[in-house]
């Protein structure tokens, strides 16, 4: 029986997350991955106007007449939510906990999958695998993957992203669209981001919050690492102090960015203070546009 809160939650996220999808997302999503690739279906006798590529020159050998080899594009695909489960997911000082953002927006991308009649799966991580659910299609299915996002409570704490990818490309025998949702406070391995790329079709959703960037004056504050519990007092008033936090966040961020660029991931950038529906249309149009040059 499941308990009248947790059926409350998932019912809210569901009603958005499905308003989203029928009057916003679906015919994104539809164009952004329709046909990710093209898979055989017959021979035929060659034709004038040909491609005379596509000549299977086999069969061609053994009939003494040349035939071409007819594709069809794959229509079903696997997508894959991984989500970063570790403790400093639970921290938002707007309107949600990062982990909050991150619940909706996978069910925004596995409501849209299934309407597309893709299969989902979910890997949920920490330092540590927690989770998987093995990819399959159905409403049923998807509001098992959200109940999972909002209420599953890792062992872990860390982070270790490489540990994620891993079991990816362990269990997903097939090329498959893999959505690796984090923080990103840690980054993975390049050697291990490329590979992972390589065999599928990889996309960073990053989800971060303000004041991981930009510390307000608060006078002395205690600070905790969610992930460690290592603890330290700050002057939050000194200048100086809050101009090397931002550099060193500065940085760290255009070093992501450049990891990902080199590994040619594409990177969703969404914050806790201004929501995700803007960022995630605006990566489905620019891979719209990639596929039509």
């Amino acid at each position: 029986m499941i308990p009248k809160e947790l059926f409350k939650k998932v019912r809210r996220i569901e009603i958005v997350t499905r308003s989203l999808v029928e009057n916003l997302f679906s015919g994104e999503y539809h164009s952004t991955f329709k046909g990710r690739g093209m898979e055989f279906d017959q021979v035929r006798e060659y034709m004038e106007g040909d491609d005379v590529r596509a000549i299977d020159w086999n069969v061609t050998a053994r009939m003494n007449r040349p035939f071409v080899k007819e594709f069809v594009e794959e229509r079903e695909l696997v997508v894959m939510l991984a989500v970063d489960l570790s403790a400093s997911s639970d921290f938002g000082t707007a309107r949600n906990f990062k982990s909050e953002i991150a619940a909706e927006i996978c069910s925004l991308l596995a409501f849209s999958a299934i309407k597309n009649n893709d299969k989902v799966g979910l890997l949920l991580f920490t330092d540590r695998v927690e989770k998987y659910l093995k990819p399959q299609k159905g409403k049923k299915h998807v509001l098992r993957v959200i109940r999972e996002l909002l209420f599953y409570r890792p062992d872990g704490k860390g982070t270790d992203l490489n540990t994620g990818l891993d079991q990816l490309n362990h269990v997903l025998k097939r090329r498959s669209v893999i959505f690796l949702v984090s923080d990103f406070l840690k980054r993975p391995a390049d050697r291990l981001l490329r590979v992972t790329n390589k065999r599928h079709d990889l996309v960073a959703v990053r989800i971060s919050d303000r004041r991981e960037h930009d510390l307000p004056n608060v006078g002395y504050a205690e600070f905790e690492d969610a992930e460690t519990g290592e603890r330290m007092f700050v002057s939050t008033g000194s200048e100086t102090f809050r101009e090397r936090y931002r550099l060193y966040a500065g940085h760290e961020e255009r070093a992501l960015h450049a990891q990902f660029r080199s590994a040619g991931v594409d990177l969703i950038d969404v914050t806790t203070e201004s929501g995700y529906v803007d960022p995630l249309v605006q990566f489905f149009q620019k891979r719209v546009r990639r596929r039509g040059r």
